[in-house]
């Protein structure tokens, strides 16, 4: 690393308070939200539209997240070898690209691949944003910091659908990639803005890097609580590739009224965030993660047992769902990175490559023609519920993992 990168890097240390890293990383945390859910109201008419059953359309959803996490993979460890700053630059222009190529798409396969286009540069931003927040902040700081990124980030799936149901009635769905387009174009020039924010470069070579993932395997406590978060957001997952079908074809709903109950959805993971950020400084936050995941399991009961005669029957037992999730998330991201002390970067990638991996999974399964999409839904939960809690109790019962 050069003289004047160390120098960019001790200033940024000093001050860990400068003005805007932390609406930086929330937005570039919030890529995969933004790139999902502003098209969510679109898919049952491009269904309509292109004569696809919704389980073709849905594959520039699932698509986009197993690009997403497979290139993931690459951006951790190349983030080490070579800095945050350029790996960040590079994946957003790729995704400014992919967005305007989107919106000239004129067939469902055409969006799809230009759809893993943009998943490919978007797969730069969350997991270098989370290093990052590693690279500047430390211990309960860096929790903290964690539960403000997830209350701003929540932002994005509340208001995403939402934006996207007001473009759809204004104007049309290619307008909603453009304003993708946009929102990258205001990333690329924030990331412009901050220097460099890993202290040492490394310089072991190119062809080794990707060694780094095997390190990682070697230890249990990273490679058992990467598995275990990673399956609180199966059920998120789920519900946002089943939530306008279920909404608009299964209740009746309009584009416009649906995005509205999907933004009292994402309101649930911004209460949690927030809840979060203020009971650490009373509560364990272990407790926290505790009463998070016996949420998620209670909210899947009640989705078994309720009737689903009308749409409140559904949001409120995804509410507690969400809420729960958001509840435990900050905690629990901070407690995966933790585990490691090298390999920041790659640690961070495989965090939400596992993430985006087993929501790509939950995507897919509920998009199988289900006779009952919430009841199958509310088995997910509960399935992902009694494993993660029952997990983390066995987990913390043996001190099995470093502490934050």
């Amino acid at each position: 690393m050069s003289v004047q990168q160390s120098e960019e890097y001790i200033d940024l240390s000093i001050d860990r308070n400068l003005k805007g890293i932390i609406p930086l990383l929330a937005l570039l945390t919030a890529f995969p939200a933004l790139s999902t859910d502003m098209i969510l109201p679109a898919i049952p008419s491009l269904a309509e539209n292109w004569n696809q059953p919704i389980s073709v359309v849905n594959l520039i959803l699932i698509c986009f997240f197993i690009t997403y996490g497979f290139f993931l993979l690459f951006y951790g460890p190349i983030s080490d070898r070579y800095g945050r700053r350029r790996p960040l630059l590079l994946g957003l222009g790729v995704y400014i690209l992919a967005s305007f190529l989107c919106s000239l798409a004129t067939t469902a396969h055409m969006l799809i691949f230009f759809r893993i286009l943009q998943a490919a540069g978007a797969a730069a931003s969350s997991s270098l944003s989370m290093a990052m927040t590693k690279d500047i902040f430390s211990g309960h700081e860096r929790e903290r910091v964690l539960a403000h990124i997830a209350i701003i980030m929540a932002i994005a799936p509340m208001m995403a659908p939402v934006l996207g149901g007001w473009i759809l009635l204004e104007l049309s769905w290619p307008w909603i990639f453009f304003g993708q387009g946009l929102l990258g174009v205001i990333g690329l020039i924030g990331v412009l803005r901050f220097p460099e924010t890993l202290p040492h470069i490394s310089n072991v070579p190119l062809s080794r890097i990707m060694h780094a993932y095997g390190r990682l395997m070697l230890k249990p406590a990273y490679v058992v609580m990467v598995f275990v978060m990673s399956a609180t957001l199966f059920p998120m997952y789920s519900f946002i590739a089943g939530s306008s079908d279920i909404y608009i074809n299964g209740f009746g709903m309009s584009e416009q009224k649906y995005s509205y109950f999907f933004a009292f959805n994402a309101l649930a993971l911004m209460t949690g965030s927030y809840f979060c950020l203020r009971l650490t400084r009373s509560i364990n936050s272990k407790h926290l993660m505790t009463a998070g995941f016996a949420g998620i399991l209670l909210g899947g009961i009640i989705l078994i047992i309720n009737r689903h005669q009308e749409p409140w029957g559904f949001a409120l037992p995804m509410f507690l769902i969400t809420f729960s999730i958001g509840l435990s998330r900050p905690p629990s991201n901070n407690l995966v990175l933790e585990q490691v002390d090298r390999d920041v970067g790659s640690a961070s990638s495989l965090l939400i490559f596992t993430y985006f991996t087993m929501g790509a999974v939950g995507m897919w399964l509920i998009s199988l023609d289900w006779a009952d999409k919430i009841n199958t839904l509310g088995l997910i939960t509960l399935g992902c519920g009694s494993l993660i809690l029952i997990s983390w109790l066995v987990l913390q019962k043996k001190g099995y993992l470093s502490a934050p």
